[in-house]
């Protein structure tokens, strides 16, 4: 079909009238200049992609009649430019591609049909650990261990880049993969199919709304959306609200853009912003930079919303040059936003747009602060910080709580490390990470903490050798910057040498603490403390041994290294005392942002950053020397513990099968509140007591060799063993916290896929029972994967985090949701009884389906298939059978 706006369609340029875009002021209708900015870029992307089949004419106008649309529940189509992909996600959908060649190869198609048809950028950055720090070699180790551990993976993925089109792979040692995003792979315009349009993606990690700091709209969807979206499939959304967050005044010269986010995440949490968008606006925008901006993007996830989006302006542009982006280039991108009207003027409110609702907030009253000790939500003030962890001590256990007795508040215990007497006790520090993209995309708060390192080492002050520190940068030019300005040796001096090149502690890849450490914390059952500049602290995630987990700015996670603790009131109390004999206190050290922005003007400049991309897809020798098969169709190897062919796909058929009710389910679990897809599916260290430790121990492997869930998502056998295998998991059936259920009608407690088993092997289907906002956290996709392998046919939650419901969408399992003002508790339900979801024959988007008890009570609930399309998945079996399909037939 032939694209009906064709005909606003011209040159952007008179000197280049092949190159055109789609101009839509031509349209003429007002509408379309109160819209807010990221919604033009829906409109944009639903214009040039009209086809009156995948969009149509009726999609444009419900997106340009946004201010009606936006409370109506309106589905509409859009097609990202790109999907970004990081390793620990990208490998099962490399896999998963491998395995749909193989399928459609199966039902007589053409198994080189399935290739990513939309870009694909795939970046390796969480498999790298903290295996080795505080030494010279820490990070040539550590590099040496990851392609040690992961090379069948590595290989794989190799594989991948050279199998499929329209890929490209950037090698591990290189960054993490939202900095690398920000400074190396984001277009801002495309100009691409002789067209010029905005440079738009999703990407299959939840914080892929970095980029959106740089007024790229993206954000963080599931493996398996992610991979229709490769197959050319536009996203089917509810056209979504969006709040405008007006920024005012200029910040404190002692707060950081951490501090910012954090308040940030908090009052947005309050607000109430899941499922929708973002948008900043206001004169206080002007006065943050593009990693400032890039800070707040990042920690999207963790106050809900889908988008957090901050339009390109001049500092845009300015950054673009900074980072050595083609002049050319920029000149183009600025003249097309320019022209579609999409180019800001953040002191300028007469280019205010409307918003669904407008909240505010002056820069100047936030203070400096972090979160924790169980969610980045729970933002604490440091001044508080000594007082807030002591009444969490005594708390009854909860996210802000820990039921430990006020007589063991004071308990000490003592140990050896390197031939010298500590003490632990409950607040002692034992992990300070300068980690995660969070922060380590910013130059400001990087050469903040290195200009305070430089001040404490000066001063006389160290931190303890026990305590692990570490400094993982998000990009080589992190390193180079620090490097020129001449603060590294301090933050070596200090323990905070580079051990990597990827998101490590942040997602559990911590690696081990010393033994006496760990041994002193389970001797004394002590609450320990991470603290880190990464952007999740939920439980378990981090480390097992520090159950109190602390985010805080790169400067902070170094004052609480030297103090050694957190019960430390920074205002009253020295942060050291040095040879002399005198104290020193923090505001003696810190930085002033007129300081911090003095070195940045002068170290972090455009030649740094084309030094270290122009030869980032070669730089690694190890992955250089690779040698992978040419083959288009993968030769899966039997004895790979890392990468196997799933069995999503083993009795796939052309014929649909019509979706069956479900009878007489079991309730494999009974869960609380705020369940993340880190309780769901873990991406740390695999315990050696559980199925999967079982299954990699019968395949001749020992511990030493187990590496991390997440470096094993191409294995399904490992990850469905490892599904609900979270430590702090807990279910209600059990009163404790464990991976662990009961088997009903046997009685016994066993691990979590064990009983699963029994149940399958007995023929029984599987339900789990939860509360509000399940499914936070990361974007996951084992976290629906493992369920539906567990045969888990339906989650009944209060409410879902956005992507991971989409996830179990994909998957084919069924989410469900309580009526409103019901829940679990309400209608006396004990996850002992027996359910039986009753299909209609006609099926909805959002209907109510009956429930049946064995009990004799019946209930009604919501079924979340949101959409037509997510219904069409839905009777296939999910969104990659649907492809197979399409694609075979």
């Amino acid at each position: 079909m032939s694209n009906p706006f064709a005909w606003i369609a011209e040159p952007l340029d008179s000197n280049q009238p092949a190159k055109k875009f789609f101009n839509l002021n031509k349209l003429g209708d007002a509408r379309y200049g109160r819209l807010p900015f990221s919604i033009r870029v829906l409109l944009e992307a639903a214009i040039r992609n009209c086809d009156e089949f995948l969009v149509k004419k009726e999609d444009v106008e419900n997106i340009l009649d946004w201010h009606v649309m936006q409370s109506k529940n309106v589905e509409v189509p859009f097609n990202p430019a790109r999907v970004i992909l990081q390793d620990l996600t990208g490998v099962p959908a490399v896999v998963d591609f491998a395995a749909m060649r193989d399928a459609v190869k199966k039902l007589g198609g053409d198994p080189e049909k399935i290739n990513p048809i939309c870009p694909a950028d795939l970046v390796i950055d969480h498999s790298i650990q903290v295996d080795f720090n505080r030494r010279s070699d820490s990070l040539q180790k550590n590099q040496e261990l990851e392609f040690e551990r992961n090379k069948e993976r590595f290989e794989f993925l190799k594989w991948g880049s050279q199998a499929f089109h329209n890929m490209k792979i950037i090698p591990p040692g290189s960054g993490i993969v939202h900095q690398v995003n920000l400074e190396y792979l984001a277009r801002v315009v495309f100009d691409q199919n002789g067209y010029y349009y905005p440079d738009s993606l999703v990407g299959t990690d939840s914080h892929t709304t970095m980029i959106d700091g740089l007024g790229v709209l993206g954000w963080g969807v599931g493996g398996i959306e992610a991979e229709a979206v490769m197959l050319g499939q536009p996203i089917s959304m509810v056209l979504p609200k969006v709040i405008g967050y007006k920024l005012m005044g200029n910040p404190h010269p002692l707060v950081t853009s951490t501090d910012i986010v954090l308040t940030v995440t908090k009052h947005l949490r309050q607000v109430g912003v899941v499922g929708q968008f973002v948008e900043f606006f206001g004169p206080g925008v002007a006065q943050l930079s593009i990693a400032d901006r890039a800070t707040i993007a990042n920690m999207c996830p963790e106050y809900g919303a889908t988008a957090a989006f901050f339009p390109v302006d001049e500092v845009s542009i300015r950054y673009l040059i900074q980072t050595g982006r083609d002049e050319e280039k920029i000149k183009h991108i600025k003249n097309y936003l320019l022209a579609v009207g999409m180019f800001r003027d953040f002191n300028n409110s007469a280019q205010d747009p409307d918003f669904t609702q407008v909240v505010e907030l002056d820069l100047h009253t936030v203070v400096p602060c972090c979160s924790g000790p169980k969610r980045p939500q729970d933002k604490v003030a440091v001044s508080e910080m000594k007082k807030d962890f002591e009444t969490c001590l005594g708390a009854k256990q909860g996210f802000k709580g820990f039921s430990i007795a006020p007589d063991r508040h004071s308990d000490r215990v003592k140990f050896v490390h390197s031939g010298s007497d500590f003490e632990l006790t409950h607040g002692s520090v034992v992990i300070a990470a300068i980690t995660s993209c969070t922060n380590t995309s910013n130059p400001s708060v990087m050469l903040g903490a290195g200009l305070l390192a430089k001040k404490a080492v000066d001063a006389g002050l160290s931190v303890k050798p026990y305590i692990k520190t570490s400094l993982s940068p998000g990009s080589g030019v992190v390193t180079y910057y620090l490097r020129e300005s001449g603060v590294m040796p301090y933050l070596a001096q200090l323990g905070f040498d580079v051990v990597g090149y990827g998101c490590m502690t942040c997602i559990g890849n911590s690696g081990p603490l010393p033994e006496p450490v760990s041994e002193a914390i389970t001797q004394g059952d002590l609450i320990a403390v991470g603290v880190l500049s990464g952007n999740r602290n939920f439980e378990g995630r981090i480390h097992p041994n520090t159950r109190a987990n602390y985010l805080a700015s790169p400067p902070l996670v170094i004052a609480y290294a030297i103090a050694g603790t957190v019960r430390i009131d920074f205002e009253k109390e020295p942060l050291g005392v040095n040879a002399e004999g005198k104290e020193i206190f923090l505001k003696d050290l810190w930085p002033t942002r007129d300081e911090i922005q003095a070195v940045e003007h002068q170290y972090v400049i455009p030649g740094m950053f084309k030094e270290v991309y122009q030869k980032i897809e070669t730089v690694n020798e190890s992955w250089n020397a690779l040698d992978t098969p040419s083959d288009k169709l993968y030769t899966w190897n039997p004895k790979s513990t890392y990468i196997k062919s799933p069995p999503f796909f083993e009795n796939l058929t052309l014929e649909l099968q019509p979706p069956k009710s479900i009878v007489d389910a079991y309730v494999l679990l009974n869960l609380g509140d705020s369940v993340t897809t880190d309780h769901i599916s873990p991406a740390g260290n695999i315990a050696r007591n559980s199925p999967a430790a079982r299954y990699l121990t019968s395949r001749s492997l020992t511990p030493r060799e187990f590496n991390s869930y997440g470096s094993r998502r191409g294995n399904d056998a490992v990850m469905v063993r490892g599904t609900f295998a979270n430590i702090r998991l807990s279910n209600k059936f059990i009163n404790k916290q464990a991976p662990q259920t009961i088997h009903f009608p046997s009685g016994e407690t066993l691990d979590v896929y064990d009983a699963a088993e029994r149940y399958k092997q007995a023929g029984h289907p599987l339900i789990v029972l939860t509360g509000k906002e399940y499914g936070s956290g990361s974007s996951r996709d084992w976290a629906a994967k493992g369920p539906f392998l567990l045969g888990i046919k339906a989650i009944l939650a209060e409410s879902y985090e956005r992507i991971h419901r989409s996830n179990l969408v994909g998957m084919g399992v069924i989410p469900l949701q309580y009526l409103p003002g019901e829940d679990a508790e309400s209608l006396g339900l004990t996850g002992r009884e027996r359910y039986t979801i009753v299909f209609p024959e006609e099926l909805a988007p959002r209907m109510n389906v009956q429930i049946k008890l064995d009990t004799g009570k019946t209930f009604q609930a919501i079924m979340r298939f949101d959409t037509d399309v997510e219904l069409t998945y839905f009777r296939n079996g999910g969104i990659l059978n649907y492809m197979i399909r399409k694609m075979a037939s």
